[in-house]
């Protein structure tokens, strides 16, 4: 594991998350974490987020039962930006669906 230094500063405190299932790809969600969360996500291996609607700490799967459980986590080339693989328990959206972006806006085939 390489040690680096995320920049939570340069967003307000917050990092995006996007969040893929990590044996098909398939992008799952977008969230954020705090540097709470991450170090909860790194000591557990289980995702936490930061909710800006609920302004809290929000640990994934504790009220759905939909778990996510981390399998690699990378940064973007200016470490404000994480993308996690994850095995996904159930669904990985609010609404039940098994990924958040299934509202197809654009699509020439």
């Amino acid at each position: 594991m390489t040690d680096l230094s995320l920049d939570f500063k340069k967003q307000g405190g917050l990092l995006p998350v996007i969040v893929t299932d990590f044996q098909t790809g398939q992008v799952l969600m977008l969230a954020y974490m705090n540097e709470e969360a991450y170090q909860k996500t790194l000591d557990s291996k289980e995702m936490y987020y930061w909710s800006r609607s609920r302004n809290e700490l929000w640990h994934k799967g504790d009220t759905s039962g939909h778990y996510q459980y981390v399998k690699s986590i990378k940064t973007d080339c200016d470490q404000d930006t994480l993308l996690i693989a994850v095995e996904q328990v159930g669904a990985a959206c609010h609404t039940g669906a098994y990924s958040c972006f299934f509202n197809e806006i654009y699509n020439p085939e």
